[in-house]
Protein backbone atom coordinates (compact mmCIF):
# COMPACT_ATOMS: atom_id res chain seq x y z
CA UNK A 1 0.00 0.00 0.00
CA UNK A 2 1.39 3.43 -0.93
CA UNK A 3 2.42 5.80 1.81
CA UNK A 4 0.28 8.75 2.83
CA UNK A 5 2.74 11.18 1.21
CA UNK A 6 2.49 9.40 -2.15
CA UNK A 7 -1.30 9.35 -1.93
CA UNK A 8 -1.31 13.09 -1.27
CA UNK A 9 0.97 13.68 -4.27
CA UNK A 10 -1.35 11.64 -6.47
CA UNK A 11 -4.42 13.49 -5.19
CA UNK A 12 -2.72 16.81 -5.98
CA UNK A 13 -1.75 15.55 -9.45
CA UNK A 14 -5.34 14.46 -10.12
CA UNK A 15 -6.71 17.81 -8.91
CA UNK A 16 -4.25 19.71 -11.14
CA UNK A 17 -5.11 17.52 -14.13
CA UNK A 18 -8.84 17.97 -13.50
CA UNK A 19 -8.34 21.74 -13.49
CA UNK A 20 -6.45 21.53 -16.80
CA UNK A 21 -9.36 19.56 -18.30
CA UNK A 22 -11.95 22.04 -16.99
CA UNK A 23 -9.98 25.07 -18.23
CA UNK A 24 -9.46 23.67 -21.73
CA UNK A 25 -11.80 24.58 -24.56
CA UNK A 26 -10.55 21.51 -26.43
CA UNK A 27 -8.36 18.49 -25.78
CA UNK A 28 -7.10 15.48 -27.67
CA UNK A 29 -5.96 12.09 -26.35
CA UNK A 30 -3.35 10.23 -28.37
CA UNK A 31 -1.53 6.93 -28.21
CA UNK A 32 2.11 7.90 -28.57
CA UNK A 33 3.93 4.55 -28.68
CA UNK A 34 6.60 4.08 -31.32
CA UNK A 35 7.53 7.76 -31.57
CA UNK A 36 11.27 8.54 -31.59
CA UNK A 37 12.90 11.36 -29.66
CA UNK A 38 13.47 13.63 -32.67
CA UNK A 39 9.83 13.35 -33.79
CA UNK A 40 8.59 13.82 -30.22
CA UNK A 41 10.73 16.94 -29.83
CA UNK A 42 9.44 18.38 -33.12
CA UNK A 43 5.83 17.53 -32.20
CA UNK A 44 6.14 19.15 -28.77
CA UNK A 45 7.72 22.23 -30.35
CA UNK A 46 4.86 22.57 -32.86
CA UNK A 47 2.27 22.17 -30.11
CA UNK A 48 4.01 24.65 -27.82
CA UNK A 49 4.21 27.21 -30.65
CA UNK A 50 0.45 26.87 -31.12
CA UNK A 51 -0.22 27.39 -27.40
CA UNK A 52 -1.13 23.75 -26.78
CA UNK A 53 -0.17 22.00 -23.55
CA UNK A 54 1.03 18.43 -24.19
CA UNK A 55 1.64 15.92 -21.40
CA UNK A 56 2.12 12.21 -21.08
CA UNK A 57 -0.24 11.01 -18.36
CA UNK A 58 -0.94 7.85 -16.44
CA UNK A 59 -4.29 6.39 -17.45
CA UNK A 60 -5.38 5.83 -13.85
CA UNK A 61 -4.72 9.46 -12.88
CA UNK A 62 -6.38 10.79 -16.03
CA UNK A 63 -9.44 8.62 -15.39
CA UNK A 64 -9.84 10.11 -11.91
CA UNK A 65 -9.28 13.64 -13.21
CA UNK A 66 -11.74 13.12 -16.06
CA UNK A 67 -14.35 12.02 -13.55
CA UNK A 68 -13.80 15.20 -11.52
CA UNK A 69 -14.05 17.30 -14.70
CA UNK A 70 -17.29 15.59 -15.81
CA UNK A 71 -15.57 13.88 -18.77
CA UNK A 72 -16.19 10.28 -17.71
CA UNK A 73 -16.71 9.25 -21.35
CA UNK A 74 -12.92 9.46 -21.84
CA UNK A 75 -12.44 6.38 -19.62
CA UNK A 76 -12.88 3.68 -22.31
CA UNK A 77 -10.05 5.28 -24.31
CA UNK A 78 -7.56 5.18 -21.46
CA UNK A 79 -5.61 2.10 -22.54
CA UNK A 80 -2.00 1.66 -23.68
CA UNK A 81 0.10 4.82 -23.72
CA UNK A 82 -1.73 8.12 -23.40
CA UNK A 83 -0.74 11.72 -23.96
CA UNK A 84 -3.07 14.66 -23.52
CA UNK A 85 -2.98 17.86 -25.56
CA UNK A 86 -5.14 20.75 -24.34
CA UNK A 87 -5.74 24.31 -25.41
CA UNK A 88 -7.50 27.06 -23.51
CA UNK A 89 -8.25 29.30 -26.49
CA UNK A 90 -7.82 27.47 -29.82
CA UNK A 91 -10.32 24.73 -30.62
CA UNK A 92 -8.50 23.37 -33.66
CA UNK A 93 -4.75 23.65 -32.99
CA UNK A 94 -4.21 20.39 -31.08
CA UNK A 95 -6.44 18.38 -33.42
CA UNK A 96 -4.79 19.86 -36.51
CA UNK A 97 -1.19 19.24 -35.36
CA UNK A 98 -1.77 15.79 -33.85
CA UNK A 99 -3.91 14.51 -36.74
CA UNK A 100 -1.28 15.63 -39.24
CA UNK A 101 1.42 13.87 -37.21
CA UNK A 102 -0.68 10.71 -36.83
CA UNK A 103 -1.29 10.57 -40.60
CA UNK A 104 2.47 10.25 -41.14
CA UNK A 105 3.03 7.68 -38.38
CA UNK A 106 2.20 3.98 -38.29
CA UNK A 107 2.03 3.73 -34.50
CA UNK A 108 1.02 7.19 -33.23
CA UNK A 109 -2.75 7.57 -33.27
CA UNK A 110 -5.52 9.86 -32.14
CA UNK A 111 -7.81 8.16 -29.62
CA UNK A 112 -10.51 10.71 -28.82
CA UNK A 113 -11.00 14.29 -27.74
CA UNK A 114 -13.32 16.77 -26.11
CA UNK A 115 -14.68 20.19 -26.96
CA UNK A 116 -16.35 22.48 -24.42
CA UNK A 117 -16.81 19.64 -21.94
CA UNK A 118 -18.26 17.14 -24.44
CA UNK A 119 -16.32 14.07 -25.52
CA UNK A 120 -15.97 13.59 -29.28
CA UNK A 121 -14.90 10.52 -31.23
CA UNK A 122 -11.95 10.15 -33.60
CA UNK A 123 -14.03 11.11 -36.66
CA UNK A 124 -15.06 14.39 -35.06
CA UNK A 125 -11.46 15.05 -34.04
CA UNK A 126 -10.51 14.56 -37.70
CA UNK A 127 -13.26 16.97 -38.78
CA UNK A 128 -12.06 19.47 -36.17
CA UNK A 129 -8.53 19.13 -37.53
CA UNK A 130 -9.73 20.10 -41.00
CA UNK A 131 -11.30 23.36 -39.83
CA UNK A 132 -9.28 26.48 -40.52
CA UNK A 133 -7.51 28.16 -37.63
CA UNK A 134 -9.24 30.81 -35.54
CA UNK A 135 -7.35 33.59 -37.32
CA UNK A 136 -8.41 32.33 -40.77
CA UNK A 137 -12.04 32.02 -39.63
CA UNK A 138 -12.00 35.56 -38.19
CA UNK A 139 -10.49 36.94 -41.39
CA UNK A 140 -13.16 35.16 -43.43
CA UNK A 141 -15.93 36.57 -41.25
CA UNK A 142 -14.45 40.07 -41.44
CA UNK A 143 -14.25 39.83 -45.23
CA UNK A 144 -17.84 38.62 -45.37
CA UNK A 145 -18.97 41.64 -43.32
CA UNK A 146 -16.74 44.04 -45.18
CA UNK A 147 -17.84 43.08 -48.72
CA UNK A 148 -21.48 44.28 -48.40
CA UNK A 149 -20.38 47.46 -46.67
CA UNK A 150 -17.86 48.23 -49.42
CA UNK A 151 -20.49 47.52 -52.09
CA UNK A 152 -22.95 49.82 -50.29
CA UNK A 153 -20.32 52.57 -50.07
CA UNK A 154 -19.63 52.28 -53.81
CA UNK A 155 -23.37 52.45 -54.59
CA UNK A 156 -23.81 55.57 -52.44
CA UNK A 157 -20.81 57.20 -54.08
CA UNK A 158 -22.23 56.38 -57.53
CA UNK A 159 -25.52 58.07 -56.58
CA UNK A 160 -23.69 61.13 -55.32
CA UNK A 161 -21.61 61.28 -58.49
CA UNK A 162 -24.77 60.88 -60.63
CA UNK A 163 -26.58 63.75 -58.90
CA UNK A 164 -23.58 66.07 -58.80
CA UNK A 165 -21.71 65.74 -62.07
CA UNK A 166 -18.15 66.95 -61.84
CA UNK A 167 -17.78 70.63 -62.68
CA UNK A 168 -15.25 71.40 -65.35
CA UNK A 169 -12.96 74.12 -64.29
CA UNK A 170 -12.29 76.85 -66.81
CA UNK A 171 -8.72 77.27 -67.85
CA UNK A 172 -7.23 80.46 -66.48
CA UNK A 173 -7.15 83.19 -69.05
CA UNK A 174 -3.81 84.21 -70.19
CA UNK A 175 -2.97 87.70 -69.15
CA UNK A 176 -1.58 89.94 -71.83
CA UNK A 177 2.05 90.65 -71.41
CA UNK A 178 2.92 94.26 -70.70
CA UNK A 179 4.43 95.99 -73.67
Amino acid sequence: MPSQAILEQKKAAVADLAEVLRAACAGILVEYKGINVADDTRLRSDLRAAGVRYTVVKNSLLELAAKQAALEALAPHLVNTTALATSTDDYTAAARILSKFAAKSKTFKVKTGFVDGRVIDEKKVDALAKLPSREVLLATVCNAFQAPIAAFARAVQALVDQQNPPVEEAAPEAMPEPA
